[in-house]
C-alpha cells in the first residue's frame, strides 16, 4: 500500500485509467466480434455499418495508451479486407 501522499495520488490515477482502459477495450472488441460475426454470415450491408463503428473505437483506443497505433491500424486493415471479400 502507497505511504506518502503522492504515491496515494498515483495508485488513484492508475486504478481510474486503467478502468477507462479496460472500457475502451472491451467496446472495441465486442465491435469487432460483432463485425466477424456478420463477416462469417455473408451480411455485407451490416458489416459496413459495423466496420465503420469498429474502426472509429479502434481509433480512439489508439490515440489512448491502451493500444498501440499499430496495433489498431493492423487490425483495422484486415477487417476492411475481410469486409472486401465478402460478395
Amino acid at each position: 500500500m502507497a505511504n506518502h501522499k503522492s504515491s496515494v495520488k498515483r495508485a488513484k490515477q492508475e486504478k481510474v485509467r486503467r478502468m477507462t482502459n479496460k472500457t475502451k477495450t472491451a467496446k472495441s472488441r465486442t465491435a469487432v466480434k460483432a463485425l466477424k460475426e456478420a463477416i462469417t454470415k455473408g451480411d455485407k450491408a451490416a458489416a459496413v455499418t459495423l466496420l465503420q463503428k469498429a474502426q472509429s473505437l479502434l481509433a480512439k483506443l489508439a490515440k489512448s495508451p491502451a493500444m498501440k497505433k499499430e496495433t489498431a491500424s493492423r487490425k483495422t486493415s484486415r477487417l476492411t479486407k475481410a469486409v472486401a471479400s465478402i460478395k
